[in-house]
């Protein structure tokens, strides 16, 4: 082979790379973008049904004073003792309107249906914490032998 047979050919290569770049940067230009548009769509699908959680939440809110439907989570023996009076619900249990909200937003989460079983509401800070326990969670913790050289 000659020089100029040489030259051809190298430019013929060259050529060849240049279109194969350009037909595969705008073919990843491309799919970027519909990747973009689509990320964005779920985004706002997303938005929406987070905000209509929101105004649920609002609503259940606004009517938490009317009692609820069914208990949570009660004591079986007392339930069957007394299978034809509903169960009471405490003041720390929560509503059946609020754990269908927050089943709903497990799902929604999740992708897939979620079963919550039971839900109590935590001590605010407000409230606050009983000094004896608080202690007594710090020494459990603080016994844990906690050596990471094994």
């Amino acid at each position: 082979m000659n020089r100029v047979d040489l030259a051809a050919v190298t430019v013929l290569v060259a050529a060849g790379w240049a279109v194969a770049y350009a037909v595969l940067h705008r073919a990843l230009r491309r799919t970027l973008a519909e990747r973009q548009l689509e990320t964005e769509r779920q985004l706002g699908a997303l938005a929406v049904a987070v905000g209509s959680l929101q105004t649920k939440v609002a609503e259940l809110s606004l009517t938490r004073e009317t009692p609820p439907m069914v208990a949570t989570e009660f004591d079986l023996e007392a339930a069957a003792a007394t299978a034809d009076e509903s169960p009471q619900l405490d003041d720390e249990d929560v509503t059946a309107e609020i754990m269908a909200v927050i089943s709903a937003a497990a799902t929604a989460f999740l992708g897939k249906k979620v079963r919550i079983l039971t839900a109590k509401l935590l001590q605010s800070p407000e409230e606050g914490v009983n000094a004896w326990s608080q202690q007594g969670r710090v020494f459990v913790q603080a016994s844990h032998n906690l050596r990471s050289g094994r």
